[in-house]
């Protein structure tokens, strides 16, 4: 993968991945709605939890949708960017739900792997890459994020550093 392909693909995930961040700052407790509608899985949890919401998710939507043009990329592959990320995010959720873990809480790598895989193989084709493409970018995208939410943490973005 050429450098700048990577570094498109990485900026648009970290966007995806941090519009649900931004909008809460934004709209505050405005326009929430969980995914989940509040269902409980057999074991009795929520499926996803409270943090993940439907404006969440369409603020992810349409940050990255707006977004991928400006970094060169077609707007079709900037959504499928951000649903992957959303994807991802959601199975990261659903599985520390199954786990016992709160909402909001730090699981490394499962907050970070699924919200980097699922994008990077959604677009596998779209943008010829290798298996070692989305290796690397797997690795970038965990390495480089637990980096930046120290950073966002400080600017007081985020609630807690990951």
């Amino acid at each position: 993968m050429h450098l700048v392909q990577l570094l498109q693909i990485l900026f648009l995930m970290l966007l995806a991945n941090g519009a649900p961040v931004i909008a809460k700052r934004i709209f505050g407790p405005r326009y929430t709605y969980p995914i989940d509608a509040n269902v409980r899985f057999y074991d009795g949890r929520r499926l996803f939890g409270p943090s993940k919401t439907i404006r969440g998710v369409v603020c992810a939507l349409i940050l990255t949708g707006i977004a991928a043009p400006l970094v060169g990329l077609s707007v079709q592959l900037g959504l499928l960017i951000a649903a992957g990320a959303m994807a991802g995010d959601l199975l990261s959720s659903f599985t520390k739900r199954r786990l016992g873990r709160p909402a909001s809480s730090r699981a490394i790598p499962i907050d970070q792997i699924p919200e980097s895989l699922l994008p990077l193989l959604a677009c596998y084709t779209a943008l010829d890459l290798s298996y070692l493409d989305v290796l690397v970018g797997v690795l970038v995208f965990l390495i480089g994020g637990l980096l930046l939410s120290r950073v966002l943490f400080r600017l007081h973005v985020r609630d807690r550093p990951y």
